[in-house]
């Protein structure tokens, strides 16, 4: 069998852990690498995929590291999140540099995957997340954000979430996804199949928020070391509805890229955008790669 449409799950031993993937396309096509964020899985790409396939790509769509059935130990601070698809990305396309796309956690991953090695990616594209830098500059000016963003505070507290987030079968994150994207509902058997992912997890889906706390803790300017800018061709897609971040979050990323860098506002949409307009936003990104 040349074609792996089959979307059948395929394992990867990296020196980071094991990991678990779906594939979608011929496997000597291009490698797209595609990682998807909280609280979500893998088959979130599915529809959108398909049309990467159709254009010639073969589409590897890893469960993100924490999440189940790949690895759940940590550490899962940005940075080793990056070094998973680096390493996912030489093994999978050694010859070829890959193409990478991460929405939510999945693009956080992917701000640090391209700073860590460059020549592993040839362009990357970021959905519903600025430039981390960026979103923590402007957070710290703007109360609306912060309160948007509340829950990545009580995520970072330790036990109270693991107990209540799956609460009557996860109510807490059904009301996230309404509230990130408001024009939207998913399939109830894409939740069903997403909160048993959950449940296997917990409360490892939490360990990256509380990773982030010693980053968003305050810095004394000598300790802090300059960024690096990003050397690789980058496009942020954002939806102008999303519930969770705001696109303004974004103002003055630019200045962490030194190669072509693009970020554009799509109206209509929220923050689950690649699942509310597969063909529309595979259209951008099939134009930009």
């Amino acid at each position: 069998m040349t074609h792996h449409d089959d979307g059948a799950l395929r394992w990867q031993s990296l020196p980071g852990g094991e990991f678990a993937y779906y594939e979608l396309g011929a496997p000597t096509a291009p490698l797209v690498l595609l990682q998807h964020g909280f609280p979500d899985h893998p088959k979130t790409f599915f529809p959108f995929a398909r049309h990467l396939v159709d254009a010639g790509y073969r589409a590897v769509m890893p469960f993100l590291r924490g999440y189940a059935p790949s690895t759940l130990r940590g550490p899962f601070h940005q940075k080793r999140l990056g070094e998973d698809l680096v390493e996912l990305s030489r093994a999978l396309s050694p010859e070829r540099a890959a193409v990478l796309v991460g929405h939510d956690w999945g693009a956080t991953a992917a701000y640090a995957a391209v700073v860590h090695d460059p020549r592993a990616f040839r362009r990357a594209v970021t959905l519903a997340v600025p430039h981390v830098a960026a979103f923590q500059k402007n957070m710290a000016v703007s109360v609306r954000q912060q309160l948007r963003s509340g829950y990545m505070m009580f995520f970072a507290l330790p036990f109270l979430p693991e107990r209540i987030v799956p609460r009557n079968d996860f109510a807490f994150v059904d009301a996230l996804w309404k509230r990130w994207s408001p024009g939207y509902v998913a399939a109830p058997d894409y939740m069903t199949e997403l909160k048993s992912c959950l449940r296997a997890s917990m409360p490892s889906p939490l360990g990256h928020y509380r990773a982030l706390r010693s980053s968003l803790a305050p810095r004394k300017p000598s300790t802090s070391r300059p960024r690096r800018l990003i050397d690789v061709p980058l496009l942020h897609l954002h939806g102008a509805d999303d519930g969770c971040i705001a696109f303004e979050m974004g103002a003055g990323q630019d200045a962490y890229f030194a190669a072509e860098f693009h970020s554009e506002n799509l109206p209509g949409l929220g923050h689950f955008l690649h699942l509310e307009a597969p063909g529309r936003v595979a259209r951008r990104v099939l134009e930009f790669i």
